[in-house]
């Protein structure tokens, strides 16, 4: 039987390339992040191995550089002997940034104040191949003065109904508060940068794919306003591809906002 010892539960912060997952939850016969992670803390802890409580599920072929879980191990190291261990033992698409000691009620999901979704535009006639896994290729002309108009829209708190997938189970609520919403430029890369309290499945790329038509001019502005205003499930906001997000940082309580753990 496995057994863990008193307070020795640890936050740890990671990165992953998500083109080789199923996403992050465990799922049977597939290979997820959460499933090697839990292997390599079976390897070191010489026992069953644990289960870890992830900050929230990232989807087959999405990206992480903050993910966040928590986990009680049966071994007592410091922070940064576990960060050691762990990558020693990991394969090289997972990689440990950081670890921390918790208290024993600290749990990365529950206890998350903020999330920040990075998603990433390569614009220009010619994407280089090797950026084809981490950014979404788009050759049209983008009009990106209507696509910031369409994301200081977005900003504060709605109901976001529109800019979600049906995960199977109804929601308990789709309001939600976007404090940023923010498009950046550096040469031919552009970066949708979403903060929120929480998201709902598929709502980065809905409504990155819905930004996406603004500045194709497909959409206008004032049509973002409207699905905000009159919210239902609909094909207005289309889901773009996953290779281009990153869960980019998980906020907490006690932490800066702007540390990674």
């Amino acid at each position: 039987m496995t057994s863990t010892l008193e307070n020795s539960r640890i936050a740890v912060s990671v990165g992953y390339d998500g083109s080789g997952f199923q996403g992050w939850q465990v799922q049977p016969g597939m290979r997820t992040v959460q499933h090697e992670i839990e292997k390599a803390f079976g390897l070191l802890c010489a026992s069953e191995p644990p289960r870890i409580h992830g900050s929230g599920r990232t989807d087959t072929g999405v990206h992480a550089r903050g993910q966040v879980f928590h986990i009680d191990p049966t071994r007592d190291f410091s922070p940064q002997r576990w960060q050691d261990a762990l990558n020693g033992v990991l394969p090289e698409d997972i990689r440990v940034f950081s670890v921390r000691k918790v208290a024993a009620d600290f749990h990365a999901r529950f206890d998350a104040v903020k999330k920040q979704y990075r998603y990433y535009i390569f614009h220009a006639p010619v994407m280089p191949p090797e950026l084809r896994g981490t950014r979404h290729h788009v050759r049209k002309s983008l009009n990106r003065v209507a696509m910031r108009e369409a994301a200081a829209i977005l900003q504060g708190t709605h109901d976001f109904l529109s800019f979600s997938a049906n995960r199977g189970k109804p929601e308990q609520s789709t309001e939600r508060t976007l404090s940023r919403m923010e498009l950046t430029e550096q040469g031919p890369e552009l970066c949708l940068i979403a903060e929120a309290d929480g998201f709902m499945y598929k709502m980065v790329r809905q409504l990155a794919g819905a930004l996406m038509r603004v500045g194709l001019g497909e959409l206008a502005p004032a049509d973002i306003l409207k699905l905000l205003e009159q919210p239902e499930r609909n094909h207005l906001a289309p889901t773009a591809p996953a290779q281009a997000l990153f869960l980019w940082q998980v906020s907490y309580p006690e932490w800066k906002s702007n540390e990674r753990i």
